[in-house]
């Protein structure tokens, strides 16, 4: 059903950790980029998904990052310590630089790992789907909407199909304004004749490889609006002062202050998470955990708010 896709910063791999029994409650799977060199936290991630009897997606042949000229490493880590976990698939990035034939290749390679291809930019669509012959709910092909259209995915149409949509768009801090709305895919991905759908949670599909100066520091917030036809909105909860990369502790109680306000009044549909709860407890002590960890909190956040969402609905 949803497939939130990470990259494998150390956070984003914590939230994995933190979120898998409920990723396995809620029959969610996580689609996870490696972008580090350093495995260890992906071990942890991934042993914490196979703990909770979870699934998860790794692409083998990264885009980003510090293994974009090999995957070799993830391959490896894949058939040393997870070839036996049916939980763990191996995800087959499909980019624009990729012909057909590699990536059969790298398909056919990663067979004994439930390979799912991830659509990202790949052009040859129909070549692609005439080799791998006859199609089944077995197959599992992700989409990243930016880059592939109705045509595209319809060389796909016999396999189970997931449509990632990038409800987060990427500005400076000191720019959002207070409240977005972020997506409908969650409400109307059947619609869309799509088995599942994912996004790229409250960091968005653009990657760097680290944060710029914290001129303003935001927390960023999602709920679903039961008023708007179950539509999901996005809170930025900015920080007063935005001028200078100074005194980041003092915006991140500038800007909770702001979400307190808003999360306690009575009209709030914002739904009391354990990361909300951790929120509250950060503004009762005064504590600043760092930026990494807010936005840990915040994807943790949405991730039980979609979970919510399909356990009210089922």
């Amino acid at each position: 059903m949803y497939h939130p896709y990470f990259r494998g910063k150390q956070f984003e791999l914590l939230c994995i950790r933190e979120m898998a029994p409920t990723f396995q409650e809620a029959d969610f799977c996580p689609i996870i980029e490696p972008v580090k060199n350093v495995l260890g936290g992906l071990n942890r991630a991934l042993d914490a998904v196979a703990e909770a009897g979870g699934r998860a997606i790794v692409i083998v042949n990264p885009h980003h990052g510090e293994l974009s000229d090999s995957g070799t490493p993830l391959s490896n880590l894949l058939k040393e310590r997870y070839l036996n976990l049916p939980g763990v698939s191996a995800g087959i990035l499909l980019k624009q630089s990729m012909s057909t034939s590699e990536a059969l290749r790298c398909y056919r390679d990663h067979k004994s790992h439930s390979p799912v291809l991830i659509h990202a930019g790949f052009g040859e669509a129909r070549k692609l789907a005439e080799a791998l012959g006859k199609q089944t709910d077995e197959q599992c092909n992700v989409f990243l909407e930016n880059y592939c259209g109705k045509l595209y995915q319809k060389h796909f149409s016999g396999t189970r199909r997931i449509l990632i949509r990038d409800g987060f768009e990427r500005k400076r801090n000191r720019d959002y304004e207070l409240l977005e709305r972020f997506s409908d895919l969650h409400a109307t991905f059947e619609d869309e004749g799509m088995s599942g759908f994912g996004d790229f949670l409250i960091v968005g599909d653009d990657y760097s490889e680290t944060g710029g100066p914290a001129y303003a520091v935001a927390i960023h917030l999602t709920f679903i609006d039961p008023d708007d036809d179950d539509s999901m909105w996005i809170y930025h909860f900015v920080s007063e002062r935005r001028d200078t990369p100074t005194d980041p502790a003092g915006k991140f109680a500038e800007a909770l202050e702001k979400m307190i306000r808003v999360i306690d009044k009575r009209t709030s549909k914002v739904l009391e998470t354990s990361a909300v709860k951790e929120f509250r407890d950060l503004h009762r002590q005064g504590h600043f955990p760092g930026l990494g960890y807010i936005k840990k909190l915040s994807m943790n956040h949405h991730v039980e708010t979609l979970a919510d969402y399909f356990q009210k609905t089922a």
